[in-house]
């Protein structure tokens, strides 16, 4: 995310960048991970004694608002939210077990999806391709339990 631009989007919507707001968007940021509001705002208290459930939840959704940030939900329902880098396109696979994601890029799975889109004369816009399944230390755990 450019800061000039999150900078330029608030003063064009008449809002501040508080200390506030720029801790939360710089550590969000900087984990790059798919947080749920509760997941961050516990992190942030660490680092912020004072700090507020509403303030973490309303900047990431003003994040979101300003095209910094998507908004996800995955099979188990949860609204998690997740830095958006700018032509930085990737999937999930997820874990059923413990929850974990694994972002990954694919180009040949890129190209296929173009491929099928132009054969049908269609233009994606957007496009998110989720798989579900055990990441390694689960799918290990399983194969140990049934020996």
């Amino acid at each position: 995310m450019k800061e000039q631009e999150l900078k330029d989007y608030l003063k064009e919507k008449g809002l501040r960048l508080t200390h506030q707001r720029e801790n939360i968007i710089k550590h969000f940021c900087d984990k790059n991970k798919h947080y749920t509001v509760e997941e961050l705002y516990e992190e942030m208290k660490k680092e912020m004694p004072g700090i507020g459930f509403a303030t973490v939840y309303r900047t990431l959704q003003l994040l979101v608002a300003a095209g910094f940030a998507l908004e996800r939900r995955f099979k188990d329902d949860v609204t998690r939210f997740e830095p958006l880098h700018k032509n930085d396109h990737h999937d999930h696979m997820i874990c059923i077990e413990c929850g974990r994601i694994i972002e990954f890029e694919n180009k040949k799975l890129e190209r296929l999806k173009d491929g099928v889109a132009k054969k049908h004369n269609f233009c994606i816009l957007l496009h998110k391709l989720e798989f579900y399944g055990y990441c390694e230390k689960c799918r290990n755990k399983k194969i140990k339990g049934k020996k």
